[in-house]
């Protein structure tokens, strides 16, 4: 049996905008969202509270966690030609895709700084999330990495 050696790389850019994608997808539904819902604080903002601040949560869980679980990357993923597999290849799991994105708001933290660090100096090209969930993200347009 001939076993393929796949190349990591790090997609900086398409990860990049992969994610500017998904991520304005999910503020501009929250942004609607409170909008719509929000009640006013009293400084002029507005704010949800209780079982109204919920629906913004379930949709970055079904967005992120299914979708991702489902199809393996979500609609910027897709859109790049983008994937996220397990370190072994397989399809992602609901735990690894919940692994992967809980971490998103470290990853993401100073304009993705510690995510761009991990990727460019881990071996398998991982961020932090990707590091917890054992995931990579390799584009399937590049016949080294897919």
């Amino acid at each position: 049996m001939i076993e393929t050696k796949y190349q990591y790389k790090t997609n900086l850019k398409k990860r990049f905008f992969a994610s500017f994608i998904d991520y304005s997808l999910i503020f501009s539904f929250s942004i609607i969202y409170i909008k719509m819902y929000g009640s006013e604080t009293g400084d002029g903002t507005l704010a949800v509270q209780g079982i109204m601040a919920l629906p913004p949560m379930i949709v970055w869980f079904i967005y992120f966690v299914l979708i991702e679980t489902f199809y393996s990357a979500t609609l910027g993923h897709k859109a790049l030609n983008l994937l996220v597999l397990t370190e072994n290849r397989q399809d992602i799991g609901l735990e690894e895709a919940f692994k992967r994105h809980l971490l998103d708001p470290i990853d993401f933290f100073i304009y993705a700084i510690p995510a761009i660090i991990a990727i460019k100096n881990t071996e398998k090209k991982q961020r932090l999330g990707d590091l917890w969930a054992k995931t990579i993200v390799v584009d399937t347009t590049d016949v080294e990495q897919y």
